[in-house]
């Protein structure tokens, strides 16, 4: 069955400039200083955030602590369903995670995809591959708007 995601407001240009401000406010983020990583929205309802795997976010024995796994998966997710919300920053209300794979030092990626919901909780999944092409975890979250205006918000820039 396939889902089509519901219409952002205004015309393409308007979600562009939602896609960007989305972009720059996942930079903005006083938490991405500790995680190396750029968030790129293309289209409504799917995200990726390409990122480093490095030492310093390894357990005792020498992978990527949870802790990694879960920001970048729950980001993704996030972001896949608020580039269907303009007006509004969405919560994360609920966040369930598996464990594929060991995720090792280097380039990886998180892609998030809208799965459903259209006015007040939202649903996104979301899955991080490794260099090597191969998945190394996954996860499904629900989101919910909030009452913060994106608008609001200093790190929101859309254009």
């Amino acid at each position: 069955m396939s889902r089509t995601p519901p219409d952002t407001a205004g015309p393409v240009s308007g979600a562009d400039a939602h896609f960007r401000g989305l972009e720059q406010l996942y930079a903005s983020a006083p938490i991405n200083g500790l995680f190396r990583s750029a968030l790129r929205l293309d289209e409504a309802g799917v995200s990726r955030i390409d990122f480093t795997v490095a030492p310093d976010s390894f357990h005792a024995a020498g992978a990527a602590h949870g802790t990694l796994y879960f920001k970048m998966l729950d980001d993704a997710a996030f972001y896949a369903a608020n580039s269907l919300v303009s007006d509004r920053f969405l919560l994360t209300t609920a966040f369930n995670l598996h464990f594929t794979k060991p995720l090792r030092e280097g380039p990886a990626h998180a892609e998030g995809r809208w799965v459903s919901g259209r006015r007040r909780v939202f649903v996104a999944e979301a899955r991080i591959v490794d260099s090597s092409g191969e998945e190394c975890a996954r996860g499904t979250g629900t989101f919910m708007r909030s009452h913060i205006a994106l608008a609001g918000l200093a790190g929101y820039r859309p254009g």
